[in-house]
Protein backbone atom coordinates (compact mmCIF):
# COMPACT_ATOMS: atom_id res chain seq x y z
CA UNK A 1 0.00 0.00 0.00
CA UNK A 2 1.16 3.67 -0.65
CA UNK A 3 1.42 6.46 1.75
CA UNK A 4 0.05 9.45 1.23
CA UNK A 5 0.99 12.96 3.23
CA UNK A 6 -1.85 15.12 4.41
CA UNK A 7 -1.57 18.41 6.10
CA UNK A 8 -2.03 18.65 9.76
CA UNK A 9 -0.35 22.13 10.76
CA UNK A 10 1.92 24.34 10.93
CA UNK A 11 5.30 23.51 12.65
CA UNK A 12 4.40 26.93 14.48
CA UNK A 13 2.04 25.56 16.02
CA UNK A 14 3.58 22.96 18.20
CA UNK A 15 5.78 24.94 20.52
CA UNK A 16 8.43 22.79 22.58
CA UNK A 17 6.46 20.23 25.59
CA UNK A 18 3.03 23.07 24.77
CA UNK A 19 -0.03 22.21 23.45
CA UNK A 20 -0.84 19.89 20.85
CA UNK A 21 -3.18 19.50 17.60
CA UNK A 22 -5.60 17.03 17.55
CA UNK A 23 -6.60 15.88 13.97
CA UNK A 24 -8.21 13.16 12.93
CA UNK A 25 -7.41 9.78 10.44
CA UNK A 26 -8.70 6.77 9.10
CA UNK A 27 -7.85 3.27 10.25
CA UNK A 28 -9.54 -0.05 9.24
CA UNK A 29 -12.48 2.36 7.39
CA UNK A 30 -13.20 3.90 10.58
CA UNK A 31 -12.29 7.47 11.51
CA UNK A 32 -10.09 7.99 15.14
CA UNK A 33 -9.43 10.91 16.81
CA UNK A 34 -5.17 11.90 16.87
CA UNK A 35 -3.12 14.43 18.08
CA UNK A 36 0.33 15.72 17.91
CA UNK A 37 2.76 17.29 20.02
CA UNK A 38 6.68 19.00 20.06
CA UNK A 39 8.58 16.88 22.42
CA UNK A 40 12.61 16.94 22.23
CA UNK A 41 12.23 19.47 19.27
CA UNK A 42 10.60 16.59 17.15
CA UNK A 43 6.25 16.26 16.21
CA UNK A 44 5.11 12.92 18.03
CA UNK A 45 1.83 11.74 17.13
CA UNK A 46 -0.08 8.88 18.70
CA UNK A 47 -3.80 8.48 18.74
CA UNK A 48 -5.85 9.99 20.93
CA UNK A 49 -6.85 6.71 23.39
CA UNK A 50 -5.41 5.96 26.28
CA UNK A 51 -4.15 2.54 26.79
CA UNK A 52 -6.15 1.33 30.21
CA UNK A 53 -9.47 2.51 28.99
CA UNK A 54 -10.54 4.05 25.04
CA UNK A 55 -11.19 7.69 26.26
CA UNK A 56 -9.65 10.89 24.96
CA UNK A 57 -6.55 11.78 26.71
CA UNK A 58 -6.42 15.58 26.71
CA UNK A 59 -8.12 17.74 29.45
CA UNK A 60 -8.60 20.68 27.39
CA UNK A 61 -8.81 20.73 24.33
CA UNK A 62 -5.20 20.27 22.77
CA UNK A 63 -3.87 19.95 26.14
CA UNK A 64 -2.12 16.64 26.72
CA UNK A 65 1.19 17.21 29.33
CA UNK A 66 0.96 16.86 32.91
CA UNK A 67 1.66 20.03 34.99
CA UNK A 68 5.39 19.12 34.42
CA UNK A 69 5.61 19.06 31.03
CA UNK A 70 7.88 16.00 30.84
CA UNK A 71 4.61 13.62 30.61
CA UNK A 72 1.31 13.04 28.58
CA UNK A 73 -1.34 12.51 30.87
CA UNK A 74 -5.00 11.05 30.74
CA UNK A 75 -7.73 13.59 31.60
CA UNK A 76 -9.75 10.73 33.05
CA UNK A 77 -7.60 8.45 35.23
CA UNK A 78 -3.92 10.14 35.51
CA UNK A 79 -1.91 7.67 33.51
CA UNK A 80 1.50 9.24 32.21
CA UNK A 81 3.03 8.45 28.75
CA UNK A 82 6.66 9.17 27.66
CA UNK A 83 5.82 11.51 24.92
CA UNK A 84 8.79 10.46 22.73
CA UNK A 85 7.93 6.60 22.34
CA UNK A 86 3.89 6.65 24.35
CA UNK A 87 5.29 4.28 26.18
CA UNK A 88 3.09 3.72 29.66
CA UNK A 89 5.65 5.44 32.55
CA UNK A 90 2.76 5.37 35.68
CA UNK A 91 -0.70 4.55 36.33
CA UNK A 92 -3.09 2.70 35.53
CA UNK A 93 -2.58 1.57 31.85
CA UNK A 94 -0.65 -1.65 33.15
CA UNK A 95 1.97 -1.11 30.48
CA UNK A 96 0.13 -0.47 27.55
CA UNK A 97 0.92 2.58 25.83
CA UNK A 98 -0.28 5.30 23.20
CA UNK A 99 -0.67 4.04 19.40
CA UNK A 100 1.77 5.97 17.49
CA UNK A 101 1.01 7.64 14.22
CA UNK A 102 3.59 8.56 11.53
CA UNK A 103 4.54 12.45 10.92
CA UNK A 104 6.83 14.14 9.22
CA UNK A 105 8.30 17.82 9.67
CA UNK A 106 9.15 19.73 6.17
CA UNK A 107 9.25 22.90 5.08
CA UNK A 108 7.61 24.40 8.11
CA UNK A 109 4.72 22.12 7.82
CA UNK A 110 3.56 18.82 10.07
CA UNK A 111 2.19 15.77 7.72
CA UNK A 112 0.63 13.01 8.75
CA UNK A 113 1.98 9.71 6.54
CA UNK A 114 -1.62 8.05 5.66
CA UNK A 115 -1.92 4.28 3.76
CA UNK A 116 -3.62 4.98 0.66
Amino acid sequence: MAERERLICAASDLPEAGKGVRFELTRCGQPQPAFVVRYGGQPRAFLNQCGHVPVELDWQEGEFFDHSRLYLICSVHGALYHPASGHCVGGRCAGRGLSPVPVVERDGQVYVLETA
